[in-house]
């Protein structure tokens, strides 16, 4: 059920948006008010966080039973006792699902009141503690042990330190202050640890923070889905274009069982010491990390520069393009400040890149193409313009086929829509998980949830047949 408002956005987006979800090709398979309908359940189930907290297991370290096994007792402490099923996808062995549970509707409002900013509240409604950087204001009587009500500012208007806040807010649940409001205002050094710790959130979901961190890499069901796709194989030469956080990297080279040779490029040089970091913790020596821009990763001359970018043609066996977007298909976000020009700036940022893949993959080798948002432009589009512009390329069957059908609306045809994936965050009503329901569920039910109310996100594989 739906608990908070749909997802704020500038007019001119939420036109954009609905311009491609109400688009011809939709109006005339559907018609225009089925796809009105379904636009605005999309902006509502947007501000909500998907109903499964997704973990995957680093199977190059531990079982998956091992680690389940672990998780099991971790969040036994957690939830104080509560029990709480942990799935192992069936489809993806080296993914673990945990339900999530809410929203929770009898929670007791505090006189005392914290506010903290949009990406702070985004996270807590995800199983996030609140940490002293994301407090925007308290109640002036605050102190260190008070039962706390926790907002948040979704539209960033709260000042800074101020001492009420009657801007649009959102009720997160409820915390126990682990500072004064003068400790964490006092203008000293910025405070780093722990703010509020929530005892009772809205949406009831584990803490991963420092949770088994050589064992569990929390990510998006979707996100999994893409390495899955891409099949790397032992022994393969394979290239992350874009890869910060390095999520998707440290999951390619466990599934090659660390053979073979992992690039991960990345331009901001913090990301990329992030990605060498989680290889090292996580035990993976295939990966070599770089910091460099992606769409100069073609070598225009043909000297070799042994192993670094950039790269001579036809480097690489597989190609992972999870390519720099709008983001529009995080959840949850109850609220996107960008301009319309912000949101549209991506399009040609991704063909820049998609055209340096292209040439740096070999013949025969795979492309696979992923974004986190929802916008035809970046998705179907993409996908129609490259097989105009790269004849080369054939659009290829994904397995594991876990989202739905690619969307109308691009000119592609309804067996290229069957070739893609997109995860519709739209596609199920928002469930009213409570620990009595979860009992009464089948798991098959649960896992087909699971596999609906995801986060928004689009996956094309192609092949490439010949030479550029």
């Amino acid at each position: 059920m739906s608990v908070f408002p749909k997802i704020s956005l500038r007019p001119e987006v939420e036109n954009y948006l609905k311009e491609g979800f109400v688009n011809k090709e939709i109006v005339s398979a559907f018609g225009k008010e089925a796809a009105e309908r379904k636009f605005e359940t999309l902006l509502k189930h947007l501000s909500h966080p998907p109903s499964f907290t997704t973990v995957r297991v680093n199977t190059h370290l531990a079982s998956v039973q091992h680690v389940k096994n672990l998780l099991l007792d971790e969040l036994q402490k957690q939830l104080n006792g509560l029990s709480i099923p942990i799935l192992q996808h069936p489809d993806l062995q080296d993914v673990l699902l945990i339900p999530v549970i809410g929203p929770r509707k009898n929670i007791k409002k505090q006189q005392c009141e914290a506010i903290v900013g949009p990406q702070c509240g985004n996270a807590v409604l995800r199983g996030a503690h609140v940490y002293a950087p994301g407090i925007v204001s308290a109640s002036k009587f605050m102190k260190a042990g008070d039962v706390i009500s926790v907002y948040s500012d979704i539209k960033g208007k709260c000042k800074k330190g101020a001492k009420e806040f009657d801007g649009t807010k959102v009720f997160l649940g409820n915390g126990i202050s682990e500072l004064s409001r003068k400790e964490i205002f006092s203008g000293l050094p910025a405070l780093k640890g722990m703010g509020i710790r929530m005892t009772e959130p809205v949406y009831l979901s584990p803490s991963f923070d420092n949770v088994l961190p050589r064992y569990l890499f929390l990510q998006n069901l979707p996100s999994a889905v893409v390495t899955h796709v891409l099949n790397p194989q032992p022994g393969e030469k394979i290239l992350d274009l874009c890869a910060a956080p390095g999520g998707k990297t440290t999951h390619i080279a466990a599934l090659m069982h660390d053979q073979g040779e992992v690039i991960a490029l990345d331009k901001i040089f913090n990301k990329v010491e992030k990605i060498k970091q989680n290889a090292l913790l996580l035990g993976l020596n295939s990966i070599r990390a770089f910091c460099f821009d992606g769409t100069k990763a073609i070598k225009l001359d043909m000297v070799d520069t042994e192993g670094e970018p950039p790269f001579l043609p036809e480097t690489f066996d597989r190609i992972l393009l999870d390519a720099p977007c709008s983001g529009m298909g995080q959840r949850p976000n109850m609220a996107c400040t960008w301009s319309l020009k912000e949101v549209a700036s991506y399009q040609p940022l991704q063909r820049k890149l998609f055209t340096v893949a292209v040439q740096l993959l070999k013949p025969g080798g795979v492309l696979v193409y992923s974004t986190c948002t929802i916008t035809l432009a970046e998705n179907e589009e993409q996908v129609a313009w490259a097989l105009t512009k790269f004849p080369c390329l054939q659009l290829q069957p994904q397995k594991p086929q876990i989202g739905g059908e690619g969307m109308r609306g691009a000119g592609l045809s309804c067996e290229q829509l069957k070739q893609l994936q997109r995860f519709d965050p739209s596609a199920v009503p928002l469930p009213d998980t409570d620990i009595d329901s979860l009992r009464e569920t089948r798991r098959e039910d649960m896992l087909q949830l699971a596999n609906k109310d995801s986060i928004g996100f689009f996956i094309a594989k192609f092949v490439k047949s010949k030479s550029t």
